[in-house]
């Protein structure tokens, strides 16, 4: 069986702790698209790991793969190996595969996006970990793959090559361009390359050939459908193609092969950076819904904006990813709230809508619809089975469901294992 996993909204849905939860079902748990901009936080008992490379499912039976759709920064994965490495977790090349034209993620890039965010009149909200400007140069052919880092004369080869150029990109800027050649730098990559050689696989070999033997393969995305660079809000979006169908394209895998699509779906929406969030709340129920979720970002500490749930996106992502169920997230934060509302439809100049526009500004202006349903003040965070999901937040969940016309298979009530349930 091949599951694809996404989430469906601006990312921190909570993906990590669904694929913990799901990969004891899996043999290959696989990362499709993104860097380290991305980040899961998965908590078994009182140990928290908070990752930004490394799939969900190293704690179980599950190899994990990193695809040639994902961009690679060395160094932050080999500082997560050595992490989980320091909590009794090794990650050996039995465990962790990396295919050898996932593309590497140089210093040079770093720089370059930390000076092109801060030239920006209009800031897109960047990581500044170098992600965008790595996937230029995938597109330009100018990359840094795999097989080039464990190579040490292919590696210093293709610096030569590309130093010239990059040099002159990082001096427009206003940067220093001696990163591109910095000795200690190169030398810190090569020895990175040397560490990481035993890693490297043909990640759409593996998976092909598993879906053959009849093995279960978990593919997971990073951030969420509308960060997607193509079908997101534009230009507040990452650097990579983060629906399910992108998935097949990354990894090497025909769409045919697909059986299940899974969507991770908060219970109300947040967003990190900049960008159109419609039901954005700056009021009381705004601040329950940050302070109680605690809704900071793992990769950058940012606070998250928060809003109430917004029924058009989701039509939309429901579309653009195909999902087949849902797992809904975070239930427990609407507790203590007199009124829970869904943003039902847009109101654009007057004009009612029920699917979000096209255009990102034309986004920007929607006002939204409410429908307010009724609030609980049950703490759900022990809550082991949906039978034991007070009355008023059943219906909040079940009208949820009916309204998307997915099927919701998953409820989380908190982070750990325990706290998610089928429904």
């Amino acid at each position: 069986m091949f599951t694809i996993l996404t989430g469906s909204q601006f990312g921190d849905e909570g993906k990590g702790k669904i694929v913990d939860l799901l990969s004891k079902d899996y043999d290959l748990v696989v990362r499709f698209q993104g860097g380290d901009n991305a980040g899961h936080t998965v908590v078994v008992g009182d140990d928290v790991y908070k990752l930004h490379l490394i799939p969900s499912g190293f704690l179980l039976d599950s190899r994990v793969l990193i695809g040639p759709g994902t961009v690679l920064n060395p160094e932050v994965l080999a500082e997560e190996i050595d992490m989980l490495g320091n909590t009794g977790v090794e990650v050996s090349s039995d465990k962790l595969g990396i295919d050898a034209k996932t593309s590497i993620i140089m210093p040079y890039h770093v720089e370059l996006d930390g000076l092109r965010e801060s030239s920006r009149k209009e800031k897109i909200g960047t990581t500044k970990k170098g992600i965008g400007f790595a996937y230029v140069d995938k597109i330009a052919r100018d990359e840094i793959r795999m097989s080039d880092l464990v190579d040490s004369e292919r590696l210093m080869d293709r610096l030569t090559e590309m130093a010239a150029s990059k040099e002159a990109a990082i001096r427009e800027l206003g940067g220093d361009p001696s990163i591109v050649t910095d000795t200690e730098l190169m030398d810190k990559y090569v020895k990175l390359g040397q560490r990481l050689a035993p890693y490297v696989t043909d990640v759409s070999y593996e998976i092909n050939e598993a879906i053959s033997e009849g093995k279960n393969v978990l593919a997971e995305g990073a951030q969420g459908t509308f960060l997607d660079v193509i079908h997101g809000t534009q230009k507040f979006v990452t650097s990579s193609s983060t629906i399910a169908g992108s998935a097949c394209a990354n990894l090497g895998v025909g769409p045919t092969k697909v059986d299940e699509v899974l969507g991770i779906v908060k219970a109300y929406i947040t967003r990190v950076g900049e960008g159109p969030l419609p039901t954005e709340l700056y009021d009381e129920a705004g601040a329950h819904l940050h302070d109680v979720g605690h809704e900071f970002g793992t990769t950058t500490g940012r606070s998250r904006r928060c809003g109430w749930f917004d029924l058009p996106l989701l039509k939309k992502a429901i579309n653009l990813n195909g999902y087949t169920s849902v797992a809904l997230t975070k239930l427990d934060v609407l507790s203590d709230l007199d009124v829970v509302k869904v943003c039902v439809a847009y109101d654009l100049n007057g004009e009612r809508l029920d699917y979000p526009p096209e255009d990102t500004s034309l986004l920007s202006m929607c006002k939204p619809i409410y429908e307010d349903l009724e609030g609980w003040s049950d703490d759900l965070t022990g809550v082991k089975s949906y039978e034991d999901v007070p009355r008023a937040a059943r219906d909040y969940v079940e009208k949820l469901e009916g309204m998307m016309g997915v099927p919701i298979k998953y409820v989380s009530v908190g982070p750990g294992r325990a706290q998610t349930f089928e429904k």
